[in-house]
């Protein structure tokens, strides 16, 4: 079980500098503020296969929206089936996890992470946040935030040095202006996502 509230307080000294105001109807909670309602668990070889495959209903959710946006018509959903299908191993084997969250003991949010092969173009010991989702129900909690620090949490933790991401402002306006809140940065183009539209961010650690 990874714990929320020692997600936020470790992370407090690093994102202090980046900090702004909260994102109003962001669907995300200012992390200075915990919430007993809410929790987050890495998922594991270990994690009962009733939760695996919430998991995996949660990331085919995040697929349907994004198929369905403007631009999309190159995203395979059929590629996300597959990697769904062998949560958590998909992500393990790429060198990284992911996460689900919890609201009022349903699942409401994903996030998984992966490391980036070593490019000239990007920083050494780099890893990718990838698939960053908070169903309807979930909004509102604080979760979308709350995953996005886990997983910078984790990469202080594993001594990285940046973590990249690509995200779609136009259909998901309140996830980039938390990226941006949260010290993200616009960064050239690191990978060849069929997805139009794309903004691709970097943040140093």
């Amino acid at each position: 079980m990874y714990s929320y509230a020692k997600t936020l307080c470790a992370l407090r000294r690093f994102t202090a500098a980046n900090r702004r105001e909260p994102v109003v109807n962001s669907g995300m909670l200012n992390p200075d503020s915990d919430s007993p309602l809410t929790r987050i668990e890495e998922l594991t070889a270990n994690t009962p296969e009733h939760t695996l495959a919430q998991a995996r209903e949660l990331l085919l959710e995040y697929g349907r929206f994004v198929a369905a946006q403007p631009g999309a018509a190159r995203f395979s959903f059929a590629a996300l089936q597959k990697e769904a299908e062998r949560l958590p191993l998909s992500f393990h084997e790429q060198g990284g996890g992911c996460f689900i969250a919890w609201a009022h003991r349903q699942p409401a949010g994903f996030v998984a992470w992966r490391a980036l092969p070593a490019q000239s173009s990007l920083a050494p010991d780099a890893w990718e946040l990838k698939r960053l989702w908070v169903s309807p129900d979930g909004r509102g909690l604080g979760l979308g935030r709350a995953l996005t620090q886990a997983v910078l949490h984790r990469a202080v933790a594993a001594g990285r040095k940046a973590v990249y991401l690509d995200t779609a402002p136009a259909s998901m306006a309140a996830a980039h202006r938390i990226y941006l809140d949260l010290g993200f940065a616009p960064c050239a183009a690191y990978n060849e996502n069929p997805v139009e539209g794309l903004a691709y961010l970097v943040k140093y650690l």
